[in-house]
């Protein structure tokens, strides 16, 4: 990786001199061309099962560890698959990370992408809860995809929103 930083560093020294001297006239480049978030909405059915801690550390951590088996339906229909590390009692106060790989249509566009999941439990409401498209994961024609999904739990069911945007 080291011998990529002379050209690394010529890449963004060159960037920030052609950006000084633009003339006025030029038109942006399209990475400052602002792109529109879209927003849909759906819903997901989801299968959490405990895994075995697989090493000494990870068992001596008292951590919870789970597989991910999702089926999401709406303009996201995709297949999610991923594992969680959990903290906590599973009812009242914890805390869980996870990412999970998403594989299916987005708006009829094929392709995956990764999402990174975080959450508190705290007197058993969720807080920070965060779920974000990892930068750069997306392929086909998902490429380029960033974004934020929210999570919500009604009468048993699975809803998400996504915010996203894609080149």
């Amino acid at each position: 990786m080291l011998p990529r930083l002379p050209h690394l560093i010529a890449l963004i020294v060159g960037g920030l001199v052609a950006c000084t001297t633009a003339p006025a006239t030029q038109p942006p480049a399209r990475s400052e061309i602002a792109m529109k978030s879209i927003h849909i909405d759906g819903t997901f059915d989801v299968k959490v099962a405990p895994q075995t801690a697989d090493n000494e550390p990870a068992k001596n951590s008292g951590l919870m560890r789970l597989s991910i088996d999702k089926h999401y339906s709406g303009e996201l229909e995709a297949t999610g698959q991923g594992e969680m590390l959990a903290s906590g009692d599973g009812g009242q106060s914890g805390a869980y990370v996870a990412l999970e790989k998403v594989t299916g249509t987005l708006q009829g566009k094929p392709g995956s992408f990764v999402l990174m999941h975080h959450a508190v439990l705290n007197q058993g409401t969720p807080e920070n809860w965060k779920v974000t498209v990892v930068r750069d994961s997306g392929d086909g024609e998902l490429a380029g995809l960033a974004g934020e999904m929210t999570i919500r739990i009604a009468d048993g069911k699975h809803y998400y929103g996504f915010d996203f945007t894609l080149p």
